[in-house]
């Protein structure tokens, strides 16, 4: 059987996003979705993981382009001089290997994230980051650390088999040989997890098609490419497909972020096709720890 854990980054970004989540996963559509601790609209957030049960809800952690939880004094290494984290990824990356910034306070604000989720009453069911920071190795290994501390046994697994990779088409010439390069992380990635103990999947499905146009053709050659795989005898896994759906709303309009209209695709996207397509939803809390590779 083919198992597909099907997510959606950002929950608590906007009222919109939120109600979309929700929305999907009573329609069937959806998994799970991650909830950022310091998003705007997390109280909101909760309240609709509540209602909703058979929603699975883990952590999505911001390192950068956020609001970090602890005091700025308690996490110098991590933040600007605006008491933010670092607007861009590329940043965080130069001086991440220019040991800039500290594992302990990656560790430390990571999990007072997990925390924050644990004392609204949510159980969180695995972790992520956003702009996938954990494939790196200094972030992944305090990631892991914070997880298990907080008794979270799952964490996103952020790299795309090739056969998906081929499957996309529309991202740009740019985007996909950033893909590429960063695979070179995946050796160091599964070594890391299975000395953790955590549980992880195969991989992530959707990460090089993140605000491709054709979120419809898209979606429907990544389900097609899932099913010719497992029918080309590979092993079977749990595969995760990362999603960003929600509604356009006046409070996506004043947030930094090149997904706006995408979100509203992929919400009717994968309303259409997740439940018609056969490939069963898959659950965090049924995958087994991960194995040595």
């Amino acid at each position: 059987m083919i198992r597909l854990i099907v997510n959606a980054d950002d929950f608590g970004l906007t009222p919109g996003v939120n109600r979309s989540v929700a929305e999907l996963r009573h329609c069937g559509a959806l998994s799970s979705a991650t909830l950022m601790a310091t998003g705007a609209f997390f109280e909101d957030a909760v309240a609709l993981a509540q209602a909703t049960p058979q929603l699975e809800v883990g952590c999505h952690i911001l390192l950068v382009d956020g609001t970090p939880v602890l005091p700025p004094s308690e996490i110098r290494s991590l933040v600007t001089a605006d008491r933010q984290f670092r607007p861009a990824l590329s940043g965080f990356v130069s001086d991440l290997y220019r040991r800039r910034i500290r594992e302990a306070e990656i560790e430390a604000e990571a999990t007072v994230q997990i925390r924050r989720l644990q004392v609204a009453g949510l159980r969180v069911s695995h972790v992520d980051t956003h702009k996938h920071t954990h494939l790196f190795p200094p972030v992944l290994r305090a990631v892991l650390r914070a997880a298990k501390s907080c008794g979270v046994t799952a964490i996103r697994n952020p790299f795309e088999p090739q056969w998906a990779l081929r499957a996309t088409a529309g991202s740009s010439r740019l985007r996909r040989i950033a893909v590429l390069a960063l695979g070179s992380q995946r050796r160091a990635f599964h070594r890391l997890v299975a000395a953790s103990g955590l549980a992880t999947t195969g991989g992530t499905i959707g990460v090089l098609a993140t605000g491709t146009r054709d979120v419809p053709g898209t979606l429907r050659a990544l389900l097609e490419a899932i099913r010719q795989s497992a029918q080309n005898g590979a092993p079977e896994q749990v595969w995760e497909l990362v999603c960003h759906p929600g509604y356009v709303d006046e409070h996506l309009d004043a947030v930094r972020t090149r997904l706006r209209a995408s979100r509203a695709r992929e919400h009717e996207a994968l309303l259409e096709l997740i439940p018609r397509s056969g490939i069963a939803l898959g659950s965090w809390r049924e995958l087994p720890r991960a194995l040595s590779r």
